[in-house]
């Protein structure tokens, strides 16, 4: 990790379900410092506990929030690269689509802007998969039409095209990472806008029928946490200056297949119970989305490494080892 080697690096958001993983990832290279800025809204302090033991790690402490501009501005003084994962998640940003484009939107420009103003070498966005919206060919490539509709999916492809401006206005090197469907320990268990892998989890753990909303056709690609993080250090490794990419694994799973697989780890007996769909959701509900790896793995030089059936043990032992599973 040559680019890495004794560099300072801001993580904004770092104290994530994501953003907690990539700050492990950094401080196993020969990182100088590792700072965490993060205003702890989604962030939680349990998911940075063991790096904060690492003193090369630090949480900024004048705040941690994109929307101000001063404060991010300052935090970014004498840092070498930066990686921004703060957001609004999907359905906070249905409920609230004000708030998630002053986060969103106005916050990643905030990144921007700081980042030329402190002369950052190379900027690495969380994009999402959401910019596609439903699938029109499978595997989806990086050329693949943007038939996003919702306000979290409209966010993020306004950010890659301020990425792209300021790259082209300032030189800011920048890349993008449209993640897949993101699971793993760290991820809320337990809250309203939790995934469906931990929401299938609880109702197991439970003793309770696991719901399936549709027939579970519907199909998605999966990926572990730890690949996600993997692939923002990959990306800053590259020599890429400027380009977007799919973080997956090109591995089509049906909702069926991902209960089944579900079911099996936890070794339950438990039917399935079919439900049909709201009227919101029948509408909105992206049905198909598979990424293709290929140009990832060509250009950065990134590949997944933990199949879906070995992420998902790795969360339920981990979900075992905090003790979610008998809540």
């Amino acid at each position: 990790m040559e680019k890495l080697k004794d560099a300072k690096v801001l993580v904004i958001g770092g104290a994530g379900f994501i953003g907690g993983f990539v700050v492990s990832e950094l401080l196993k290279s020969d990182v100088k410092e590792v700072v965490i800025y993060d205003n702890f809204a989604r962030g939680k302090a349990d998911n940075i506990v063991e790096s904060l033991k690492d003193p090369r790690c630090t949480v900024y402490p004048l705040g941690g929030d994109v929307r101000e501009i001063d404060i991010l501005d300052s935090a970014m003084k004498d840092v070498d690269y930066v990686f921004h994962l703060a957001a609004m998640w999907l359905l906070h940003c249905k409920d609230f689509p004000r708030t998630a484009f002053d986060v969103n939107i106005a916050g990643t420009f905030n990144v921007l802007e700081a980042c030329v103003n402190n002369n950052i070498k190379k900027l690495i966005y969380s994009s999402s998969a959401s910019v596609y919206g439903d699938a029109v060919q499978v595997p989806m490539t990086e050329s693949h039409p943007f038939n996003n509709k919702n306000f979290y999916g409209a966010t993020k492809i306004a950010g890659e095209a301020m990425a792209t401006a300021y790259n082209d206005r300032y030189g800011l090197e920048i890349i993008g990472l449209r993640y897949m469907n993101v699971y793993g320990p760290g991820q809320d268990q337990h809250a309203v806008y939790s995934g469906v892998v931990p929401i299938m989890l609880n109702k197991i753990e439970a003793g309770e029928q696991p719901i399936i909303n549709g027939d579970g056709s519907q199909a998605y690609d999966f990926i572990y946490v730890e690949d996600i993080a993997r692939s923002n250090i990959a990306a800053l490794e590259s020599d890429v200056k400027i380009g977007n990419y799919n973080v997956g694994t090109e591995v089509q799973t049906t909702i069926k297949q991902l209960c089944d697989t579900i079911l099996d780890l936890k070794q339950s007996e438990l039917k399935v119970k079919y439900v049909p769909y709201s009227a919101d959701d029948a509408r909105a509900l992206v049905q198909n989305r598979i990424g293709s790896r290929q140009r990832a793995e060509q250009e950065l030089g990134f590949l997944y490494k933990d199949s879906l059936r070995e992420g998902l043990q790795k969360l339920i032992d981990w979900r075992k080892s905090v003790g979610i599973d008998k809540e």
